[in-house]
């Protein structure tokens, strides 16, 4: 692996003047800061910022909006006017892990606690960190508990049983359905890497993540199997926060830490793939984001999801983001430096 291209310094230095969120993960990936110095830029956002303002949100009982996946009183009605709501607490916890809220914090072990004795989901009523029955929520779950220390491996196991014939996972599956879909699968696959990358994993859930990859790179990141043609106009936007959705960057963002999921491996482990070069399937899904890459080196959000939030994290579509670009840079640093 050669050593990658730097990052322009107008593009870095824009980047350092955004959230703290965003500044510890320029820190870690870009700029190969020591640990010390990230991990302190992390420690900020329990204090500052998105992750602060979120935190100052939460209830007493340590809930958001006194839901676990839907606002306390959310309606049928106004889930058609409004689209799916972002303020309960699943959505919230989601966004601190996101953040890279400490798990050590403070903050994060009360959340912790009192989201596992008070939240329920809406689906079934089950305790939070047990899940519920659709796999997109699940795969959040799993990579969310696993972020914060709680353990999640009978939701690992349970995931890992639920594998679609074709590879991948569908949140339709109670319903029936037997084929994968892209959201569904990329939801899962990260819960899986969280939970190898705190644990080591075990043989089934390690197959079980090779498996969703092998869905997911049969297809490009974004392409129908029968066809070649894009499976959802979507995957091609870039938007931010991901949510539940797929799309090509959020794809291979995984890939990335894939990759290094890999490389770690425990010596003589039979999963382990040294210094592995990154599947050629994924270079059309490079292409497409290299493509996107605007003249002045930053990447645009091309994409908002309706439905109420907190607080706006971005300036609004077709304006360049700091977080799409640094997720962006960090891929192709990748990629670069693999492939070279």
């Amino acid at each position: 692996m050669t050593a990658p291209a730097p990052v322009p310094d107008e593009v870095v230095g824009w980047l350092l003047e955004g959230d703290p969120a965003v500044r510890w993960q320029v820190l870690r990936d870009l700029l190969d800061a020591p640990e010390d110095v990230w991990r302190a830029e992390r420690a900020r956002v329990a204090t500052e910022g998105w992750g602060a303002r979120l935190l100052a949100l939460q209830d007493d009982d340590g809930l958001w909006a006194g839901g676990a996946f839907f606002p306390s009183g959310f309606t049928r009605r106004q889930w058609e006017d409004e689209g799916q709501p972002w303020t309960a607490t699943a959505w919230a916890v989601h966004d601190l892990r996101d953040l890279g809220l400490d798990p050590a914090s403070d903050a994060a072990r009360r959340t912790v606690r009192l989201v596992g004795a008070n939240a329920r989901w809406d689906e079934g009523d089950q305790p939070f960190w047990d899940g519920e029955v659709e796999e997109c929520i699940n795969g959040r779950t799993l990579a969310d508990g696993c972020w914060f220390g709680v353990d999640m491996s009978a939701l690992a196991e349970r995931l890992a049983g639920e594998v679609q014939p074709d590879g991948g996972w569908n949140c339709e599956r109670a319903e029936g359905s037997v084929r994968s879909s892209f959201d569904s699968t990329i939801n899962v696959l990260e819960g899986l890497a969280a939970f190898e990358a705190a644990t080591g994993g075990t043989a089934a859930t390690r197959a079980a993540r090779r498996s969703g990859e092998e869905f997911l790179l049969a297809r490009g990141l974004f392409r129908r199997a029968s066809t070649g043609e894009p499976a959802d106009p979507s995957y091609l936007l870039l938007h931010h926060p991901a949510r539940f959705h797929h799309d090509v960057l959020r794809g291979l963002d995984h890939f990335r830490v894939a990759a290094a999921l890999d490389r770690a491996a425990p010596d003589g482990a039979s999963h382990a793939v040294p210094d592995p070069r990154p599947d050629p399937r994924l270079a059309g899904a490079v292409d497409v984001l290299r493509g996107k890459r605007r003249p002045d080196g930053r990447w645009a959000l091309e994409r908002e999801l309706r439905g109420r939030t907190w607080f706006g994290v971005e300036d609004g579509v077709g304006e360049p983001s700091r977080w799409l670009t640094m997720q962006a840079l960090r891929v192709l640093r990748w990629w670069d430096a693999a492939t070279a």
